[in-house]
């Protein structure tokens, strides 16, 4: 996660995504460096348009989100009506046990 946080470190400041210039600023959040994933990474986005890539996310981001809250709607009313039946039962066997005390 670290690497592409300074992949898009240094696309935020207009600098060229390089092998060095990611060691460089991983180094200098006080990481270790993993050449073969800084590697990977740098080969992963050459030919990546970020931009393009970013404004993707960022519309795909809140339909996600509307879908996961809509999904839990649904499952809040049941925690809900579990909780009220729980009640009702812990109610009921309460009486049943005063019922024994006093024949």
């Amino acid at each position: 996660m670290e690497y592409i946080y300074a992949a898009l470190l240094l696309h935020k400041a207009g600098k060229e995504i390089t092998e060095e210039n990611v060691s460089a600023v991983v180094s200098a959040a006080g990481l270790e460096v993993d050449t073969i994933r800084i590697k990977a990474l740098v080969a992963t986005l050459d030919g990546v348009d970020i931009d393009e890539a970013i404004s993707k996310s960022v519309v795909a981001a809140p339909a996600a989100s509307t879908t996961t809250t809509q999904a839990e709607a649904p499952l809040e009313e049941v925690n809900e009506e579990t909780e009220e039946e729980e009640e009702e039962e812990s109610e009921e066997s309460g009486m049943e046990g005063l019922g024994a005390l006093f024949g």
